[in-house]
């Protein structure tokens, strides 16, 4: 069931606002400093320079306005009541990177997206949040909403893939899942839509480089998603480590100030991230961190994350005159605001309750979620009438260094320490599900090493299988932040183990998980299935063997385009067209094309397979043309036209044929999931107004212009065997 979710409105309450106010004349501009200061306690998440050793005292003394990686009721509780010792005692805020669950850990947010499931979200996000403000957090550092086209960049794995259309939604239903039905219940968090604006397109998908691209490209791909967090009501924002166009995102004026605050009129806090004013002095943008916490406050930046630049350079500004005051006002009164909002002057521990956080981190019901969430991840890629296993398997093989690992399943960006007790491993799904069969295994090698020494026992274990489950993909630390890879193969010898088991001649399905989209050609072209399970949390095991036992039918859908080789990357289906435009692989020559491979992906966006099969058929147009505020309604029919009941993802795409920008040959619009019996048909509808027609225009207009669009459904981006033209007039 969906959370239940009040509209926010971005502005701000009149009683609190009063209250805000009233607080803001008592404060000292070293207080307000204070507030505008954040701390990291011992669990770092970032590079640390130096140790601060007058932390408790800075808090005593009202400098301190966040702490971030301080967890659970005891620890929070004794940091809160040294800042109620500060003359003004006023509470902090406690953040955390809760990013994809707390102690209960549900897939990677990219993983989950790949259910294009946006209740499922908004409910993982919403337990995520339960848990983490039961143990003392007022504030996640997430969604993080990030559009993302290059596998290579680790932190793909943090957001909702490639498509706009998509991580829209997602980036609405992960706001409305922390923060619940109203901010200040103890079972909601602030969310924090991050990193802004345009990290997803770091150069060469290496982290924290720089982004250089044009402003139509930013307002037509990369902003949509955070403008439907402000619209959705997140609280908080955080800038990004990258420069956009050659100004850092944490001192642009742009990004923070005249489209977040102004356009957008977004009436939260925006939060650097860790060290990012700082590291404006690196970027050459500033020569020392005063001038870098100047560009940062007169930017909009209103919370200083670890590096320390307004707490020893912004006094001094301000009564030097470098800065005005009202700026410095203006970001406290945001700060202040939320922590009224919250509740925290009321009760500066109403997030302090040991026995409400007994009982919901043994919740029973956040396990089962967690369950169906990894379930709906999964996407199946391949399957040679392999899958599901039959019921007269006797020996399943389980081999590959991921078999039995439990730290790698949880993935990157978990809350540490991660219960590893609680997460159940692939091998133990099997034998907690393949009633009547014997499960055997055997690691064969490590995931990232050269060693062979196991190759022997993995063959013998294989011969006495009926079939071979090779568990093979990524450690959890080879994807999340810091982790780009310019080589996004198989790592290690994991390859050539699948291929000395596939001389066994045994039926083999390969398992992969991972972080991000990998090249992997060879394990497709060997194996009998191959089964994307991503990093799927404390639940992983017992979901791909619900999965590979026809428990569970797969209906994930690709959040991200696969590529074939790294060459291809940036790799999306949402290409622009070009003068010369492949229209047969045969014939690549002058076209716009390589050719030493196949110019299509791997997989497609929006690419998964079931264990049934689905037909579109009788595609109708309510009328052949608009305008104005009316609006075009497609029909069609859905048929599950195989054995198995299963779920469809039936998706919705157009391309504008002409116009003044060139664009996209297709672009997603809509999508409808839904679950069909063997046999039976459904008729789905999807509206078309001019508002799915609309795009910015070279002077950032947003229009809708007059003309023909090719309106395209089907099961992925590459398979849409429903076709027609409207026209907007």
């Amino acid at each position: 069931m969906a959370v239940a979710t009040a509209g926010y409105a971005q502005s701000y309450d009149p009683v609190l606002l009063k209250k805000t106010n009233a607080l803001l004349a008592k404060m000292t501009l070293e207080e307000k400093i204070g507030q505008l200061n954040q701390y990291s306690g011992k669990d770092v998440t970032g590079p640390v320079n130096a140790q601060n050793k007058t932390q408790k005292e800075d808090i005593r003394n009202g400098l301190v306005g966040s702490m971030l990686n301080v967890k659970g009721v005891k620890d929070t509780r004794e940091i809160q009541e040294l800042a109620l010792q500060s003359r003004l005692k006023i509470p902090l805020l406690f953040s955390l990177d809760v990013i994809h669950g707390y102690k209960t850990v549900f897939p990677i947010p990219l993983a989950e997206t790949a259910s294009w499931d946006t209740e499922l979200m908004e409910q993982s996000a919403h337990i995520a949040a339960k848990e983490a403000a039961a143990s003392g957090i007022h504030w996640t550092f997430a969604p993080m909403v990030d559009i993302a086209k290059d596998p290579r960049w680790g932190r793909v794995m943090e957001g909702a893939g490639e498509d706009t259309y998509l991580g829209v939604l997602a980036a609405k239903a992960r706001v409305k899942g922390f923060q619940g039905a109203k901010l200040g219940g103890t079972d909601a968090v602030m969310a924090c839509a991050k990193h802004f604006a345009a990290y997803g397109a770091a150069i060469a998908g290496r982290d924290y480089n720089a982004v250089d691209m044009s402003l139509h490209q930013l307002w037509q791909d990369y902003l949509p998603p955070f403008k439907a967090a402000v619209d959705a009501g997140a609280a908080t924002f955080m800038n990004s480590f990258n420069t956009l166009n050659g100004i850092p995102a944490t001192g642009n004026k742009y990004l923070q100030r005249d489209i977040l605050k102004g356009q957008w009129k977004f009436s939260g806090f925006v939060v650097s991230d860790w060290g990012s004013i700082g590291e404006m002095v690196n970027h050459g943008f500033a020569n020392n961190d005063t001038i870098a916490a100047l560009k940062a406050i007169t930017a909009g930046s209103d919370m200083d994350m670890e590096s320390k630049a307004y707490l020893a350079g912004l006094a001094s500004l301000v009564k030097n005159g470098k800065v005005n005051i009202a700026l410095v006002d203006d970001a406290v009164r945001r700060i202040l605001y939320k922590k009224f909002e919250l509740g925290l002057f009321d009760d500066p521990f109403r997030f302090c309750n040991e026995a409400r956080e007994q009982q919901v981190m043994n919740d029973a019901s956040h396990v089962a979620i967690a369950l169906k969430a990894a379930e709906r991840s999964i996407v199946l890629l391949k399957n040679n009438q392999v899958l599901p296993l039959s019921s007269g398997t006797k020996t399943i093989a389980v081999i590959g260094p991921l078999a039995q690992s439990r730290r790698d399943m949880a993935g990157s960006w978990t809350v540490n320490p991660v219960d590893t007790n609680l997460i159940v491993t692939l091998y133990q799904g099997l034998k907690n599900n393949a009633a009547g069969a014997t499960v055997l295994t055997a690691n064969g090698c490590v995931v990232n090493g050269g060693d062979k020494n196991g190759f022997e026992e993995a063959l013998s274990v294989a011969a006495k299988a009926d079939v071979v489950v090779m568990a093979i993909g990524e450690t959890w630390d080879m994807s999340g932040e810091a982790k780009s890879r310019s080589d996004i193969r198989m790592p290690g010898l994991q390859q050539q183990l699948l291929a000395a088991v596939k001389a066994t001649g045994k039926p083999l399905v390969a398992v992969v998980m991972a972080g991000r989209p990998l090249v992997m050609d060879t394990v497709v072209a060997q194996a009998d299935a191959v089964v994307y399970a991503w990093w799927l949390g404390n639940e992983a095991g017992n979901a791909i063997a619900n999965v590979l036992l026809g428990k569970y039918n797969p209906s994930g859908k690709l959040p991200m385009t696969f590529p074939r080789n790294v060459g291809q990357i940036p790799v999306t289906y949402k290409q622009q067209n070009t003068g010369r435009p492949v229209t047969n692989e045969n014939n690549v020559v002058y076209r716009s094309a390589y050719i030493d491979v196949t110019n299509r992906p791997a997989f497609a966006f929006g690419y998964g397979l079931s264990y049934t099969t689905f037909s579109y058929s009788g595609l109708q147009v309510s009328k052949p043309a608009f305008s104005g505020n009316d609006s075009v309604v497609v029909s069609f029919t859905l048929t599950n036209t195989g054995k198995y009941a299963g779920e469809e993802v039936a998706q919705l795409y157009i391309r504008d044929k002409v116009s003044d920008i060139v664009r996209p040959v297709k672009e997603l619009t809509g999508f409808k999931k839904l679950m069909l019996q063997p046999g039976a048909q459904q008729t789905i509808r999807f509206t078309i107004n001019k508002e799915k027609l609309a795009y910015y225009n070279s002077d950032l207009k947003k229009i809708t212009e007059a003309g023909d669009f090719e309106v395209m459904i089907g099961g992925s981006s590459d398979n849409t065997p429903l076709k027609t033209t409207i026209r907007f007039q």
